[in-house]
């Protein structure tokens, strides 16, 4: 069973923020180990990304250096830009005849309506992300500053954030870090669904297009990026379980996965953790 947690148990992964509480607003930075696979799934309807199609399993580039969730919708992925010069002036990066690119698979959310709609994260501050070793994994902060969940329920929404969970078998550890900001409901799997809700997607109102969960699942699993690409849709699987309805037209839900590559695992066992960890994940914002 996967539990909350407030520290990240695979070495060398980092987490760093930047946050605006004015605007509520901000960006996180999931820091991964030289060497690491990735890959992604979306199934939201609305999906604002940058740098997926890199992580394709058929794609050249095999390994990654970071993965950046962001507020702002798609203006929030602007802030990938600095990132990609912290890790240019580390050396980061794929390797070219004219020196190391860094390649930055970058999710946005949209938190636009929460705080101010003329604030978002740009370059700067993914560059102050990059910079952060505060390793703060839930609360309102960073991609999560100014995420709700609910948004159906319209002046009735509840608060989302950032939210992080592990599960773990023997040596195998699978972690989950969500920016929670849900269209639907957080569903704790005990009771019925609220059938109300079809009245408001039947509504199909412009204003319902300010949602959106995007998460990083980490595992130090030895995988390749097909398996990764595997794992992500567990993480999905994750994302249904806890919030209803999931992946509407109005939310860009979307996940990558990570692999450190250090313990040798069945890719199976991973989807299922990386479920659980994502389902426990989200559902400790209700």
């Amino acid at each position: 069973m996967a539990a909350l947690s407030n520290a990240i148990g695979i070495p060398g992964v980092r987490v760093g923020h930047w946050t605006d509480e004015v605007a509520r607003t901000g960006c996180t930075l999931v820091d991964l180990p030289p060497g690491t696979v990735a890959s992604a799934e979306v199934r939201g309807g609305a999906p604002a990304s940058r740098e997926l199609d890199a992580l394709a399993p058929d794609k050249t580039v095999q390994t990654f250096d970071g993965v950046l969730l962001a507020g702002g919708s798609a203006f929030g992925l602007a802030a990938a830009d600095g990132v990609m010069r912290f890790y240019a002036e580390q050396g980061r990066g794929v390797p070219t005849p004219a020196g190391n690119v860094p390649v930055v698979p970058t999710l946005a959310l949209f938190d636009r309506v929460v705080g101010s709609p003329d604030a978002y994260p740009d370059a700067a501050a993914g560059y102050a992300a990059a910079q952060d070793t505060a390793y703060v994994l839930n609360g309102s902060i960073g991609a999560g500053t100014g995420a709700s969940v609910s948004n159906w329920r319209g002046q009735d929404r509840r608060p989302g954030g950032l939210r992080y969970a592990e599960a773990r078998v023997g040596e195998l550890v699978v972690g989950a870090l969500c920016a929670v900001n849900a269209f639907g409901d957080i569903d704790p799997g005990t009771g019925p669904v609220d059938l109300s809700i079809v009245d408001a997607l039947l509504a199909a109102a412009p204003d319902f297009r300010s949602n959106t969960t995007i998460g990083v699942v980490v595992t130090n699993a030895a995988l390749s990026k097909a398996d990764c690409f595997l794992v992500a849709q567990g993480a999905h699987d994750g994302l249904a379980r806890a919030v209803t309805p999931p992946h509407t037209r109005f939310d860009g839900d979307a996940f990558v996965a990570a692999a450190t590559g250090a313990v040798p695992a069945h890719v199976d066992v991973v989807r299922l953790l990386a479920m659980d960890a994502v389902c426990t994940a989200i559902r400790a914002v209700g």
